[in-house]
């Protein structure tokens, strides 16, 4: 065995946990996402508590015939990346849709969200300039912090005390990008970007918000935390993805003209990759239109988070300090983070495990997250047996 052979096949972990049965990841799913899905291996409909479509949308009746529409009309993939070859006309009304949603200039489509932070932060800042983060932030931006050659510059979660020290260590005249998660994925609370911006102006600073987890779940029609703040029209970059509320796959960046320029013509992964598909695009077309005509979507989502969150708290969970649809079940032990998953999945409800480096290692969790289309029904049942498997496994 070569060295780079030898240096990989001593990570075992894997190993290690499907030989004590608890390990969680790539369960093979046979059925849509749903409220209920069915599981390989399993008899019978299982809970979904792990997904992330917070509007329910993945299996709209109305979208799967926009997706067939476009196939037949445009076939299955672009063959080119936008730059050349690989623009359709629903890509244009997507973007010019968007923009006019998000009350900016323009719109630049990604085949993937993790395509748009990795790709525009090493773009927009460079050499000489100041790349500032939550230490919280998601994976795909901490990818663009590791491929940048600007100054990268952290602050702790959420502290805006220390967003302000370190602020105040970049030059005023410098280029400086202060870029966070509106919702944080993992543990569910929400940026105070209300008070970012402000910092951001008095120090001279563009901000950045990943919209992720806050479309759809956020501000007027779905429009996100930064029009929740009513800071929309002054968060420079506004990210978001097509994989969570709007049921399909992709991502975006939308911002002014001259900065949208500027990215069109330099970042790499969209120079250099593939179009998002036809019909992935006419998908989110369609389930824009309907999260839009549909507030009551909305409501029944809040609705839920409400009853779910006060159920939770009320047996005693360890919730940290979630305001959104992704509850946080704190366990704080890796081992049995995996075993719970394991036990839940047995008991026919569906969660996913965090550990690190999604949190640190000290925050091990499973995440429950809520959908428009639960039932309260369901939300019983899922919390009955969950506080079960955390007593039995004496985390309460």
């Amino acid at each position: 065995m070569k060295p780079l052979q030898q240096k990989l096949a001593q990570y075992t972990i894997p190993q290690e946990t499907k030989a004590m049965g608890i390990y969680p990841y790539f369960t093979p799913i046979t059925s849509e996402q749903n409220t209920e899905v069915y599981v390989q291996g399993h008899q019978g409909k299982v809970l979904m508590f792990g997904s992330n479509s917070y509007l329910g949308l993945t299996n709209h009746p109305k979208i799967k015939e926009a997706a067939k529409a476009a196939i037949d009309k445009y076939g299955t993939g672009c063959a080119g990346s936008p730059f050349l070859n690989g623009t359709l006309d629903i890509h244009v009304q997507l973007q010019d849709e968007l923009a006019e949603f998000l009350g900016k200039d323009g719109v630049m489509l990604f085949s993937a969200g993790f395509l748009a932070n990795s790709g525009v932060i090493p773009d927009v800042v460079s050499r000489g300039d100041y790349m500032i983060y939550d230490d919280r932030v998601h994976a795909s931006i901490m990818e663009g912090k590791l491929i940048t050659y600007a100054n990268t510059l952290k602050y702790k979660h959420n502290d805006m005390a220390e967003l302000e020290r370190v602020l105040q260590k970049c030059p005023l005249e410098a280029s400086k990008l202060i870029v966070t998660d509106g919702v944080f994925s993992m543990e569910g609370d929400v940026a105070h970007v209300d008070k970012i911006v402000d910092l951001g102006n008095r120090y001279n600073a563009t901000v950045m918000v990943d919209e992720a987890h806050g479309l759809g779940v956020f501000g007027r029609e779905g429009r996100g935390t930064c029009d929740h703040f009513n800071m929309l029209d002054k968060v420079e970059l506004v990210m978001g993805t097509f994989s969570k509320s709007l049921a399909s796959v992709g991502g975006f960046i939308a911002s002014d003209k001259e900065t949208i320029n500027w990215m069109k013509h330099s970042v790499r992964p969209y120079i250099f990759t593939a179009s998002i598909t036809p019909a992935s695009t006419a998908s989110v077309l369609a389930a824009l239109h309907i999260m839009r005509s549909e507030p009551e979507r909305n409501a029944a989502l809040w609705d839920n988070q409400r009853y779910a969150f006060k159920a939770f708290k009320d047996l005693g969970f360890e919730i940290g300090n979630t305001q959104t649809p992704i509850i946080p079940l704190f366990i704080r032990d890796n081992i049995k983070t995996f075993t719970i998953t394991h036990q839940l999945l047995e008991e026919g409800v569906f969660v996913t495990p965090v550990i690190a480096p999604a949190v640190p290692s000290e925050d091990t969790l499973i995440r429950v997250a809520l959908m428009a289309t639960h039932t309260h029904q369901q939300i019983d049942t899922a919390v009955e047996k969950i506080y079960k498997t955390f007593k039995r496994l004496e985390v309460l």
